[in-house]
């Protein structure tokens, strides 16, 4: 799911110059948000790093990007699928547990904290708890109907959004 809405982001903000470093795909550039007041559009620098690592060692890309952009690390937002979420739901948060997420686990390592945003994203949970089945239903294909996968992926990219927009406003 974070690879979707990461690629559904680049799309909506115009960033197609795609390249491989930090062990993943990355693209950044400059990108104008609306504020929604009479004060001009808040503008950002972005970058949106999609690891090519597998899941569970997604902080050996997130950590070496972090470091070589300078991004403090309350600007980093990492967006994730959430099986502790019903299917649709998006919640935000900075910090907190990891609910034995492997990846976020992985990302804190590196970046020596849990105070990074996260954009959880729900996909449910299968009916199991067994570690194979998880597995399965997070890496498979959707049941629900695409239009349905579409709207979850702009609601979270609207999430994401307006994360960004508080940050480049804040500064």
């Amino acid at each position: 799911m974070g690879f979707n809405v990461a690629l559904a982001l680049a799309e909506r903000w115009g960033l197609n110059a795609w390249k491989q470093r930090f062990r993943g795909r990355i693209a950044e550039g400059r990108v104008e948000l609306e504020v929604g007041d009479d004060r001009a559009p808040a503008r950002a620098h972005v970058a949106i790093l999609c690891p090519q690592t597998f899941m569970n060692d997604a902080g050996r890309s997130v950590g070496p990007a972090r470091g070589a952009l300078r991004v403090e690390l309350g600007r980093v937002l990492v967006v994730h699928d959430e099986i502790d979420l019903p299917f649709g739901e998006v919640r935000s948060r900075t910090g907190g547990g990891l609910a034995g997420h492997n990846g976020l686990r992985s990302v804190r390592r590196e970046l020596g904290s849990a105070d990074f945003a996260r954009v959880r994203v729900g996909v449910g949970r299968p009916d199991s708890s067994d570690p194979e089945i998880v597995s399965a239903y997070v890496l498979g294909r959707f049941r629900e109907p695409p239009e349905q996968v579409q709207a979850l992926i702009a609601r979270s990219c609207e999430e994401v959004e307006r994360l960004v927009r508080e940050a480049a406003a804040a500064s």
